[in-house]
């Protein structure tokens, strides 16, 4: 039937009826659960449809409010009901609860979150976005936004995602807990009162920490580029944004030793300042089902020599950085197979990178890595400084990738070729700008913070007017 005329039978078969009678027909149907599976086709359109109609919807009453609250609640696996008065929803599982308080006309007024065994405290959980490093203690935002407080459920839900009864998964949330207050003395261990947030992300311990709020996780900022650090300092009101990965437990097959008690106490460090941890034992930890996580949002490619992680799909590590730096610079899918970049510089002639990739060989290789387990706090320093020297080398690798690989005037071009050497050392070939002959600047990213630079000629050709320190001045820079 065409829709136009399907539409026509839905106006007259329903003109005559109540607009209330019909309002509980639609709720009939919406409640009522599907006789088939969510992924049968002939259910999928209906199901879909009804979504965006919940969507569309502009909930601004108290009844509108609550039924986008109790689908909402559905849709993540959990169960709510309404309190006698009307005005607050609680959605609840076996671990925690929310209680969403609202005024007559709709408006929320406040969002109170309580684990298994702890007392409700009020939490900033339901808003369209968070301004950035917020503190626990903010008032809850008027501004609903049902997407940000549906991805905040499921984040609180898959804290508890351990296998066993309530008990286990309450120990793994113990643990979580532990972790997170370890994590935050370490911040606080070297950190002054006037250190820059800047500063803080690329030489932290831990990085520029925000603690958990709700079911957001404990996120932390750990590396800002040096294009980032110059737009930082010359806009101090900027709000740039670094690479981010956030803190989370896990459920897995095997048992691990977890501390579900703070290790670190009053401060004390061992001889090298680094944080002294209380032992492991049965007092301070316990077995559980489960792991900690690193886990960033977009996968990093990491060398494979610089992280071991199991069942890894391993490729040429300069491919992974290539591919990963043009999905994020250009929309459109972009063949990769002659890896041939143009880029712009102000007042000097158009580059023209060629990078070559590599072969399979072991220490060339990586992987794109979006989690990395750990099971103790003193294993996060080094995680994050392995981090940092691998975006480190990605960001010099990225910064010859754009996403122009044609072009259309070839004069005046400076050709280069960017070639993977052990490690994180990268060489640099190029026209002698006086012979015939290469030029080649090999670069030795040594840590995220420190570079060498050394430029090699051939013994014939006449030096040029650059040393070794200035051009890994530059180069860091």
């Amino acid at each position: 039937i065409p829709t136009n005329a399907l539409m026509e039978k839905l106006h007259l078969k329903y003109e005559q009826k109540p607009w209330a009678e019909t309002l509980k027909l639609v709720h009939f149907c919406m409640d009522k659960p599907p006789r088939r599976p969510v992924s049968n086709p002939v259910d999928g359109p209906l199901l879909s449809c009804m979504e965006k109609i919940r969507r569309t919807l502009n909930a601004k009453s108290l009844f509108s409010v609550m039924n986008r609250l109790e689908s909402l609640s559905k849709q993540k696996g959990l169960n709510s009901h309404v309190s006698p008065s009307g005005t607050a929803c609680y959605i609840t599982s076996d671990m925690f609860y929310i209680e969403v308080q609202l005024e007559k006309d709709g408006k929320v007024m406040d969002v109170k979150l309580a684990h298994l065994g702890e007392a409700p405290v009020v939490k900033l959980i339901f808003c369209s976005s968070l301004p950035y490093g917020l503190p626990h203690g903010l008032q809850l935002s008027r501004q609903k936004d049902y997407n940000a407080f549906g991805k905040i459920l499921e984040d609180l839900s898959n804290i508890y995602q351990i296998p066993g009864n309530s008990e286990m998964k309450a120990k793994g949330y113990l643990a979580l807990q532990a972790l997170e207050k370890d994590l935050y003395s370490m911040s606080l261990q070297d950190r002054t009162e006037d250190v820059s947030r800047v500063t803080e992300v690329l030489h932290g311990k831990v990085g520029h920490l925000v603690p958990r709020t709700g079911g957001t996780p404990l996120n932390i900022e750990f590396y800002i580029s040096p294009y980032q650090v110059l737009e930082a300092e010359l806009n101090p009101d900027s709000q740039v944004c670094g690479a981010k990965i956030v803190v989370t437990v896990e459920g897995t097959d095997t048992l691990h030793r977890l501390p579900i008690s703070p290790l670190i106490a009053d401060f004390v460090t061992g001889e090298d300042g680094s944080p002294a941890f209380l032992p492991l034992t049965d007092e301070f930890s316990m077995d559980l089902p489960a792991c900690f996580l690193l886990k960033s949002h977009q996968p990093i490619p990491m060398s494979s020599s610089r992280i071991q992680i199991a069942d890894l799909k391993l490729a040429p590590l300069y491919e992974l950085i290539v591919q990963s730096t043009l999905k994020e610079k250009c929309s459109e899918d972009l063949s990769t197979h002659n890896f041939c970049f143009f880029v712009s510089l102000p007042d000097c002639p158009k580059h023209c990178y060629f990078i070559n990739k590599g072969s399979e060989k072991s220490d060339l290789a990586g992987a794109l890595v979006s989690k990395i387990p750990f099971t103790h706090p003193k294993c996060v320093p080094g995680l994050i400084e392995v981090l940092r020297h691998q975006m480190a080398y990605n960001t010099l690798i990225s910064s010859c990738v754009s996403a122009k690989h044609i072009n259309e005037d070839d004069s005046e071009l400076l050709y280069f070729e960017v070639t993977p050497q052990k490690n994180t050392s990268i060489s640099v070939s190029f026209p002698h700008p006086m012979k015939d002959n290469l030029a080649c600047v090999v670069i030795d990213v040594i840590t995220s913070r420190e570079i060498q630079c050394s430029l090699h000629l051939h013994p014939e050709d006449p030096t040029l007017n650059s040393s070794d320190d200035f051009i890994s001045r530059a180069v860091k820079r």
